[in-house]
């Protein structure tokens, strides 16, 4: 079942139709959400970037959109779908009501939330071969909303099928300048000796929660030192290590670029201390 404006449906019920601005104009946003055992991992993160990516856009944020009141249409969106006890990915989606053309008549919203079942309860390190390569036909803009999770994703649409008809798990994006900027499914970090990297927002990477949990956890280690930097495609075959974040697979190492192969020491050692983090939050 999916929950709709508060109201659960059954997952075929029609409940859009041909004007949805979404579908229309990429007029919308989502989160993408952990939750594990009825526990919403870095809720808060996910709930200010929501709020915050709303007011960029202009949309009119309800008065009963505090975090208790969407914890708990989440909740019972899994209660609903009898999922209260194992590890759930969410997709919830905010879009602009119906009405207008490139100007909207409203800046209204509804919202949507999905649920499905995840395999494993804990992030954990996948160790298959995972080769990633550039994309290089679009660009990514360097620019305040590249940073938001909006629907507008045909760039990750068409680099995922051109890394699926080359054979690659992934591909990295770059903006204009063609400096580095993430890959198709998240944020990407570069261990080079003891020192993290990653790029910088204002390249126009995703502002990802994951990224900033990582960055927070980074900074706290004495052995490690994290900085949020430009990276150029060359740097990428000095490293030692490659991985990719996002809120659902956690940290994903990268296995080849080119033919550059990499390790994932520092992946593994991040990854106990993410579950850590979730534990004790």
């Amino acid at each position: 079942m999916l929950n709709f404006n508060g109201e659960l449906l059954e997952n075929n019920t029609n409940f859009i139709n041909q004007e949805n601005r979404g579908l229309r104009y990429g007029d919308s946003l989502f989160e993408t959400i952990r939750v594990v055992n009825n526990k919403i991992y870095f809720w808060e993160d996910h709930y200010l970037r929501l709020m915050a990516s709303m007011r960029i856009l202009r949309m009119e944020i309800p008065m009963n959109f505090t975090m208790e009141y969407l914890e708990d249409q989440i909740l019972e969106t899994i209660e609903a779908n009898e999922l209260g006890n194992t590890a759930v990915r969410i997709r919830f989606t905010v879009y602009r009501n119906n009405g207008g053309l490139y100007t909207p008549s409203t800046n209204e919203i509804s919202f949507i939330i999905e649920a499905k079942e995840l395999d494993a309860p804990f992030f954990m390190i996948d160790e298959k071969d995972y080769e990633v390569e550039l994309f290089k036909d679009f660009y990514v803009n360097a620019d305040m909303l590249s940073t938001l999770k909006t629907n507008n994703k045909i760039i990750n649409v068409v680099g995922s099928i051109y890394a699926k008809e080359n054979n690659y798990q992934n591909c990295i994006l770059l903006n204009n300048q063609k400096m580095v900027v993430e890959v198709l499914n998240g944020n990407l970090f570069m261990v080079v000796g003891n020192v993290i990297k990653t790029p910088l927002k204002s390249e126009g990477c995703l502002n990802g929660i994951l990224r900033k949990k990582l960055i927070e956890i980074i900074g706290k280690l004495e052995n490690y030192t994290i900085e949020e930097a430009t990276i150029s495609p060359f740097e990428l075959q000095k490293a030692d290590e490659l991985f990719v974040t996002n809120a659902i697979v956690g940290i994903q190492p990268i296995t080849k670029y080119r033919k550059k192969k990499y390790v994932n020491i520092v992946a593994k050692d991040l990854v106990g201390k993410l579950n850590a983090t979730v534990r004790l939050s």
